[in-house]
């Protein structure tokens, strides 16, 4: 074989096992305690990136970045949290953010991570954030997708919502589910090109598939009141974060006052804005996540406070 035959091949093995890395995945369940499952879906290797969707997200809506990730040398690992996207919905289980952050620190337990960048999108920041003050020794950063320090699962209309739920398992939800998800898609993002009726069906899987577990789920939720308050705590996260926002005008994500508390109770704290970009930052920009990813992995774990 010629030599340009020769590293005409090589650069195809090299390709080909590229390939083979970014595209090695697997999904399994693990149980947290009994009746408890958390969905966990693990892609790459190298460096753990923990993604933790918000409260209607699940593995799929991260399926932009994932590949992405792992081109660069990272590990994903999405951990589902209790009653969100495929993960099982125990009527009966405690889901403060609280609870769910120690269920997701026990699934990274099992999987022997212990210096992980989690990466939250919306509410699961609530979730990071808890983890990286109650498990500090794990958390090497924490990059927010559009997620601040909320206190409860529930807002006001999130519980008036829920007052329907009787209705909905009398009457079939699937339907309004679908519509809800779609509607929400549609009025958080810059350019609503990309949700398509594929991409609905994708993000609602997991709450249709049984709406009668999903609506006891949510119920619960909106019951669920935290055993501690997460902003006297805030000063305990000793790891970087990083908040990324979506710059058009949009729905979602943090309020003013929420970023001023991060801002004024943590001592390694950034943001950066992103053009032309709403609440579902993966879907609409996944190179700057992962750039925002990277940049974390790469500095210190101390670093200086910038607004970009």
């Amino acid at each position: 074989m010629s030599r340009p035959n020769i590293c005409a091949a090589i650069a195809l093995c090299l390709l080909v096992a590229v390939q083979s890395r970014a595209n090695d995945s697997e999904t399994r369940c693990l149980a947290t305690a009994p009746g408890e499952c958390l969905q966990v879906t693990i892609s790459g290797r190298g460096r753990d990136v923990v993604l933790i969707p918000g409260l209607f997200g699940s593995a799929f809506a991260f399926r932009n970045v994932i590949p992405r990730f792992t081109a660069r040398g990272f590990r994903t690992i999405v951990v589902e949290p209790l009653g969100v996207g495929s993960s099982a919905r125990p009527p009966r289980a405690d889901y403060t953010l609280t609870a769910q952050a120690d269920r997701i620190q026990e699934a990274l337990d099992a999987l022997g991570v212990e210096d992980a960048i989690l990466v939250s999108h919306s509410l699961g920041t609530s979730m990071a954030l808890r983890l990286a003050y109650r498990h500090p020794d794990h958390i090497r950063a924490v990059v927010s997708l559009e997620g601040g320090p909320a206190e409860e699962v529930s807002t006001a209309g999130f519980r008036r919502a829920m007052m329907l739920a009787p209705l909905l398992k009398l009457f079939g939800g699937s339907r309004m589910i679908r519509g809800k998800v779609h509607g929400m898609l549609v009025e958080r993002s810059a350019n609503q090109a990309w949700v398509t009726d594929d991409i609905v069906t994708g993000y609602s899987a997991g709450a249709a598939r049984d709406m009668d577990a999903t609506l006891d789920a949510l119920l619960q939720m909106s019951k669920a009141r935290e055993p501690e308050p997460l902003a006297p705590r805030l000063a305990d996260v000793r790891c970087p974060v990083r908040l990324v926002l979506g710059s058009a005008p949009h729905p979602g994500g943090p309020s003013d006052a929420e970023v001023r508390l991060l801002q004024t109770s943590l001592s390694a704290f950034s943001i950066s804005r992103v053009p032309g970009s709403g609440h579902y930052l993966f879907e609409e920009a996944p190179e700057a996540v992962v750039d925002a990813v990277d940049e974390m992995a790469r500095g210190p774990r101390s670093v200086r406070r910038v607004e970009n």
